[in-house]
């Protein structure tokens, strides 16, 4: 597969030859024309019965809940759904997990941070039957769930605070968008309203300056100010705006439909169009000045048809209308001003069969680590069948009961026995009904489809690096502002123009959260890349999970691993002399949870074993600090474990 960026110049390069190509046919200097575009026809399929006889585009219901035989097992509403698939199966769900792997979970999940280890103590000690919910109730009202959570919808919404493209420019206001994603999330505000400000705020609200900046996401997208042609940027930008609402919203790939008419889903090019559209006149572009929000603006020029996409050949006109194949009544919008916000209330409409279907498989699979739909962005006739299409339903429906409330959501979810079930076999030999019972899942059901256990799966490198610092007492808490620059290898800043990348002053800013480390379009931040961050030049659904080489050695040797394992092999001493109490202090502050006796004894024989080893080295500064230095090394080493970068 080519590389984005490059993929980008290609795209550019042949637009550009295309357009010079005609130009230079052209006796007066204008591409030809098939006819006179207003009197051109549209020629498009018909909308069947059959096209939208498909499960996302059939109305949200509210199933009955089911029976189960183990009715004492369900806790919630979720337990239902999913034991009744595991009971049809002949399966039984895994053991719950132990307070100390929950206590992990929840923090991991929830905050993207782990617990102190007082807090992890303070919560395994509780015994008290609230103590659980309670605990979820205090993460989902914490700054820091709003900070973690933002980065799914940023990947999303292909945040960057650069253009991208040769010059990469910088986007002086863009973090804006990403500090207003952040406080909606903290704030709870309804998801449907979320999604109007983002694609109409300035119509529904001009007076709020919040709504007007919610429509960066919109424009967030790569750009290229400089380019010569500005007709060819704002098709570019349409387009490609056009395909992110499609995407993010409806989970339907309206970005196929630029050229032709859609090969699988009934999605004709005339209906990308209509839907482009709702937001011709919102693009206010300059020549070399980034975009950053949508702003009506006068423009006479009637929407068209792209004939096979190319903006030099303008086909028949075309009126901003919502997508025939979810639009059975035939609703059309007012002409004039305000028809963004008339799509706005269309897509988040209650009986809009996508909207709530796909934003609840997209907080499932933040805790699951895949949706109820394995394929996020899109819900057309060649997605994946839902492994609980009822359950689907069930939570899209109470979602809307609920105002669209995202942290409602969470809630339920996290509460819920099924995601509080063991990740791992039984480990005692005598739970020989355990381990049959897990046996027979794993050989019925290999890809944990049925959901009978908790799926294991990798932080991403935002949440072990954020990880890294609490551990050590290292954190910075500020929030919101421009994006901070930490130090990066020298190699990597020889490949950036001159002033691309002017670290920050303050060192304190080096320690923040990485939701707030600026995001270079063109190079994303080592570490990061190194555990699969996406490239913000389209929307990401679902990231990928490598397991590398490159991903151990970074963490054993690059100088934000040696600097965390210096500091928080300090906090380890600093509880006492106690090689035990040492041990228990950072097994606490890493794993929440006691070490076994074998892993203290091992732990306690690679101090001694390692002090040896550099008081032997001929360098005196080693010789004498050889047990702290020892220290750091065992640091290093389990913050590179699975059990510190995997949630069980």
């Amino acid at each position: 597969m080519i590389p984005r960026p490059i993929e980008h110049y290609i795209r550019w390069f042949f637009a550009i030859s295309y357009a010079t190509f005609f130009t230079a046919i052209s006796p007066a200097g204008e591409p030809p024309t098939i006819g006179p575009a207003e009197t051109q026809m549209i020629e498009e399929p018909e909308i069947s019965k059959y096209d939208r006889d498909h499960w996302s585009f059939m109305p949200i219901t509210a199933p009955p809940i089911p029976q189960v035989d183990d009715f004492s097992w369900a806790k919630t509403s979720i337990d239902r759904f999913v034991l009744a698939s595991l009971e049809s199966e002949g399966i039984r769900p895994a053991d719950a997990a132990n307070r100390s792997t929950l206590v992990r979970r929840l923090y991991w999940d929830l905050i993207g941070l782990p617990p102190t280890a007082e807090q992890a103590r303070q919560f395994v000690q509780d015994d008290s039957p609230n103590a659980y919910d309670r605990l979820v109730d205090e993460l989902l009202a914490s700054p820091h769930h709003a900070q973690h959570a933002a980065l799914a919808w940023l990947d999303l919404a292909r945040f960057a605070e650069t253009d991208g493209f040769e010059h990469d420019k910088i986007r002086p206001s863009a973090w804006r968008y990403r500090d207003w994603v952040i406080r909606a999330l903290g704030n709870d505000l309804p998801y449907d309203t979320f999604i109007q400000w983002q694609i109409a705020g300035d119509e529904l609200e001009p007076d709020n300056e919040e709504a007007q900046l919610a429509t960066a996401f919109c424009v967030s997208g790569p750009d290229m100010p400089d380019i010569n042609l500005i007709d060819e940027r704002r098709h570019v930008l349409l387009n490609e705006m056009t395909s992110t609402v499609g995407s993010v919203v409806m989970a339907l790939q309206f970005g196929c439909a630029q050229c032709h008419d859609h090969k699988y889903d009934a999605i004709s090019q005339a209906d990308f169009y209509r839907l482009r559209a709702f937001f011709d006149r919102s693009l206010n572009l300059k020549q070399n000045k980034s975009v950053t929000t949508l702003t009506s603006i006068q423009n006479d020029r009637p929407s068209r048809l792209m004939n096979r996409g190319d903006f030099r050949s303008p086909g028949p006109v075309v009126h901003a209308a919502y997508p025939r194949l979810l639009n059975a009544n035939s609703d059309s919008p007012s002409d004039g001003a305000g028809q963004r916000a008339a799509l706005a209330k269309w897509l988040t409409s209650s009986d809009h069969p996508l909207t709530a279907r796909v934003i609840v498989n997209r907080v499932w699979q933040q805790h699951f680590g895949r949706g109820l739909v394995t394929t996020p962005s899109d819900f057309g006739v060649m997605s994946d069948e839902p492994s609980h299409p009822e359950l689907l339903d069930h939570l899209a429906s109470e979602l809307i009961a609920n105002d669209w409330s995202l942290k409602w959501l969470h809630r339920t979810i996290v509460r819920s026995q099924v995601y509080q079930l063991c990740s791992r076999p039984p480990a005692d030999a005598a739970n020989s009904d355990g381990v049959s019972h897990w046996q027979h899942a794993l050989e019925n059901d290999p890809e944990n489809r049925l959901l009978a256990r908790y799926p294991r799966r990798r932080l991403t490198g935002e949440a072990i690096r954020d990880g890294m610092l609490l551990v050590s007492d290292s954190l910075e808490s500020t929030m919101g502002g421009p994006g901070f620059k930490p130090p990066l290898p020298a190699e990597l800043l020889k490949t950036l123009l001159k002033g691309q990348w002017k670290i920050t002053e303050d060192p304190a800013e080096h320690q923040r959260r990485s939701v707030y480390l600026f995001a270079r379009r063109n190079l994303r931040y080592p570490f990061f890349a190194t555990f699969d961050r996406p490239s913000a030049d389209q929307p990401c659904a679902c990231r990928n999970e490598s397991t590398t080489a490159v991903q151990s050695l970074t963490l054993f040797n690059s100088q934000t691993s040696l600097d965390v394992s210096e500091r928080l092999a300090d906090r380890v001493l600093s509880v006492g002399p106690s090689r035990p109490e040492q041990i228990d202090e950072l097994f606490w502050r890493l794993f929440a949870r006691s070490p076994g006796e074998k892993e203290r004894t091992m732990a306690i024989d690679f101090l001694r074993s390692q002090t040896v080893l550099i008081e032997s080295q001929d360098i005196d500064y080693q010789k004498r600090h050889a047990s702290r230095l020892a220290m750091v090394d065992l640091c290093r080493g389990l913050l590179n474990s699975n059990a510190f970068v995997y949630i069980d």
